[in-house]
């Protein structure tokens, strides 16, 4: 029962998969903030929405950069990684869209909803399908992967935090 042993060493989809959960919480966090009448829920839903979009684009660029690629070379069935790209691509176009926004409106807050259900979507393909692929694939090392993605996501961060300041 080698596999068993493992899998409880966190891999790559742990890493996204904690990813997922923490986008998650603050979409949650943010829902409540639509309902405050406090004057500084504005600024609390910008600074909310943007640690969102920061959160989003860094978790996307992984992807896209390290996890996909090794998936396309371990996996046949590459449809879903297609599928996940231009999921990617639309959800790139709304935190454009909320990023770019001068008023925190009521449109912002559809943006960051319909930014939220989305991104639902995506994870739930994520861990049913994708993960699922990966971890059965031969030949694909999911926790040297995971290091790869973490090093990756760090130093992303880095450079929007650091842009940011």
């Amino acid at each position: 029962m080698p596999t068993t042993a493992k899998r409880a060493e966190p891999d790559a989809c742990s890493l996204l998969d904690t990813d997922h959960r923490n986008v998650k919480k603050m979409f949650k966090e943010y829902e409540t903030l639509t309902g405050s009448k406090a004057a500084s829920a504005s600024q609390k839903k910008r600074d909310l929405a943007n640690q969102i979009c920061m959160e989003l684009t860094v978790h996307a660029q992984i992807e896209e950069e390290i996890f996909y690629p090794a998936l396309r070379e371990a996996i046949k069935d590459t449809d879903l990684l297609d599928e996940a790209e231009v999921e990617h691509a639309s959800a790139k176009d709304l935190i454009a869209q909320i990023q770019d926004a001068a008023e925190v409106d009521d449109k912002f807050d559809a943006k960051v909803t319909v930014l939220g259900e989305y991104i639902d979507h995506h994870v739930k393909e994520e861990r049913n399908e994708i993960f699922v692929k990966a971890r059965a694939a031969r030949g694909l090392d999911l926790v040297a992967l995971r290091e790869q993605l973490a090093a990756r996501k760090e130093e992303l961060m880095g450079e929007l935090t650091g842009a940011a300041a």
